[in-house]
C-alpha cells in the first residue's frame, strides 16, 4: 500500500485533485503493479481509498484547528491510511507544519501551490511551505495534473530535481508575453543539458511597453512548462539587464538558435496588440 498526501492551503484544489487522482489510479493501475496475465480479470484494477480531511473531522466531530488539533488530525489520517487494505490510499488535508507531514509518513507528497493565501488567516500564518515534496501543483487543473502525477506514481518514477551544480542553459528575457516561440526555444535549450534557468527581466512599464508584472510572467511560464518540465527548470527574477559582457575563456558560450520562418515570425509585440494592450 502506498500513502499519498495531498496538502496545501484551503481553497487550493486539494479535493478536486484527490478525486481526479483516485479515478486515474483506478483506471490505469493494477493490483500490486502485477500484469493482467498474473491476475484474474476481476482483480486486475488497482484499488484506491480516499480520505478527505473534512469527512474525517466530521466523523469525530472534531473541529479543533489549533496546533494540537491539527497534529491530532494528522495522526488520525495516518491511522485511517494504515487501516486501508488497498493498493493506494489518498489523504487530503492542509498539513500546514512539517511536523504534521512527518507524522503522516507519505510515500508521495503532492503540494497544492495554486494560491498565495487561503480563506482562513490563522491557517495562512501557520502554513510553512514544504521543502520536501514530490510534486508541486501550480494550477487548478485537476485532470491534467492527475494524469501526470498518476503516471509517475504507477511507474514509481520520481520527478527530476534541479541540480545547481549541473551544467545549465540560461534563458534571459522579458517574456511580454511568453509565446510559442519561447516554448520552442526552451525545448532547444533543455535538450542541451537537461535543465534550464529562466530569467525574467524586471522591466514592467519600461519603454512604455512591457505591461506584465513579475507574478503574471511567472504564472505564464509555469502554465506553459508545468507539469512536463517541473524539476528541470528554475525561474529567477533579475534586474532589467540590457547588456551582457564577458572576457575570454569564460567557460560558457552565447549562441543564437535559428528556427523556421513560422516560429521566427512570432512576435510578442503583435500578440500584445491583439490583446488590446498596445
Amino acid at each position: 500500500m502506498k500513502k499519498i498526501l495531498v496538502m496545501g492551503l484551503p481553497g487550493s484544489g486539494k479535493t478536486f485533485l484527490a478525486e481526479a487522482l483516485k479515478k486515474y489510479l483506478e483506471q490505469h493501475g493494477t493490483r500490486g503493479n502485477w500484469t493482467a496475465e498474473m491476475l484474474p480479470v476481476s482483480n486486475f484494477d488497482a484499488t484506491v481509498t480516499w480520505f478527505n480531511a473534512d469527512d474525517v473531522r466530521r466523523k469525530y466531530n472534531d473541529w479543533d484547528f489549533s496546533k494540537e488539533g491539527r497534529i491530532r488530525q494528522s495522526l488520525r489520517m495516518l491511522e485511517f491510511a494504515l487501516a486501508s487494505n488497498t493498493d493506494y490510499v489518498i489523504c487530503d488535508f492542509v498539513a500546514p507544519l512539517p511536523e504534521m507531514r512527518n507524522n503522516f509518513k507519505a510515500d508521495w507528497v503532492i503540494w497544492m501551490d495554486t494560491i498565495d493565501a487561503g480563506r482562513y488567516e490563522d491557517t495562512n500564518r501557520m502554513f510553512v511551505p514544504p521543502d520536501v515534496y514530490d510534486f508541486r501543483v501550480t494550477e487548478q487543473n485537476a485532470e491534467k495534473w492527475a494524469e501526470f502525477i498518476g503516471s509517475h506514481i504507477l511507474e514509481n518514477r520520481r520527478r527530476p530535481v534541479f541540480d545547481w551544480k549541473k551544467e545549465t542553459v540560461q534563458m534571459l528575457g522579458r517574456w511580454q508575453p511568453r509565446h510559442a516561440g519561447h516554448r520552442a526555444l526552451f525545448e532547444r535549450a533543455i535538450a542541451k543539458t537537461g535543465q534550464v534557468v529562466v530569467q525574467i527581466r524586471d522591466c514592467q512599464g519600461w519603454q512604455k511597453s512591457n505591461p506584465f508584472g513579475i507574478e503574471q510572467v511567472k504564472d505564464r511560464i509555469r502554465h506553459d512548462l508545468d507539469p512536463l518540465y517541473q524539476g528541470q527548470y528554475e525561474i529567477q527574477v533579475v534586474p532589467n539587464i540590457v547588456n551582457i559582457t564577458y572576457g575570454r575563456d569564460v567557460g560558457y558560450k552565447i549562441e543564437q538558435e535559428v528556427f523556421d520562418e513560422t516560429t521566427h515570425s512570432i512576435s510578442a509585440t503583435k500578440i500584445r496588440r491583439e490583446m488590446g494592450i498596445e
